[in-house]
C-alpha cells in the first residue's frame, strides 16, 4: 500500500511540472503553458514546420512576439528547446 501511495504521489508531482519541448509538443501542450495562447502557439508550430528550432536564440528570432522575458517565464514553466531550458548551452 505504501508503494502504491508513493508511486501515485510521484506521478502527481511530475505531472504538475511537465516539460514541453517546443520542437515536439503539440499545439495543445504548448497552450497549457501560461503565456502561450492560440496565436503564439500557431506561430511556433508554423515556424517549426520550416525547420526545428536550434536553440532559444533561434526560437526568439523566428517567432514574432517571443522576447527574452517571456522566454524566461516559459522556460521556468518547463518549456525547452531541444530538451534544454533557457540559458543551458549544451
Amino acid at each position: 500500500m505504501n508503494k502504491l501511495l508513493a508511486a501515485l504521489l510521484t506521478l502527481l508531482m511530475t505531472s504538475a511540472f511537465a516539460a514541453v519541448d517546443v520542437n515536439t509538443g503539440t499545439q495543445a501542450e504548448l497552450e497549457q503553458l501560461k503565456g502561450i495562447g492560440p496565436d503564439l502557439s500557431q506561430r511556433i508550430v508554423d515556424e517549426r514546420k520550416k525547420s526545428p528550432f536550434v536553440d532559444w536564440d533561434d526560437l526568439m528570432a523566428r517567432v514574432p512576439g517571443l522576447k527574452k522575458r517571456a522566454a524566461q517565464r516559459l522556460s521556468e514553466q518547463g518549456l525547452t528547446v531541444g530538451g534544454a531550458p533557457l540559458g543551458d548551452r549544451r
